[in-house]
């Protein structure tokens, strides 16, 4: 989970800074804004303009996933975040990422899940059962 900041057009002393270039510019918003799909009761997702015109679909507010087990799929409900290797304090806030380890409720008992989408990217959540 890289995010690429922009760097400062001027220098400590206040002064313009021409070594910032058309190609730091470029590459610093290329792959778009990175954005914390949270586990909540509704769901939200919204459009974002890539390059050539295109649009990438990007959720930000969770509350289903989409799991895979033995070759069928079905739809639960996203409980809690129990653990994610992207960053620790993801846990603590509810990020759901690409590996993280989620808390579903199928049948009415809780199973863990790992997720195999990009949520930020692809505009949906898929995952595998965890035995």
């Amino acid at each position: 989970m890289v995010e690429w900041i922009k760097k400062s057009k001027r220098k400590k002393t206040g002064g313009i800074d021409n070594s910032v270039n058309f190609k730091t510019k470029a590459l610093s918003d290329r792959g778009g804004s990175f954005v914390k799909t949270v586990v909540d009761d509704s769901e939200k997702k919204f459009k974002e303009r890539t390059r050539g015109g295109n649009e990438k679909l990007k959720i930000s507010k969770a509350s289903t996933v989409l799991v895979s087990d033995n070759g069928k799929s079905f739809k639960a409900k996203v409980l809690n975040v129990v653990e994610n290797h992207a960053n620790k304090q993801f846990v603590r806030q509810k990020v759901i990422t690409k590996g993280s380890i989620v808390v579903i409720e199928k049948d009415g008992k809780e199973h863990k899940a790992k997720v195999t989408s990009r949520p930020g990217q692809t505009g949906q959540v898929t995952a595998v059962l965890v035995k």
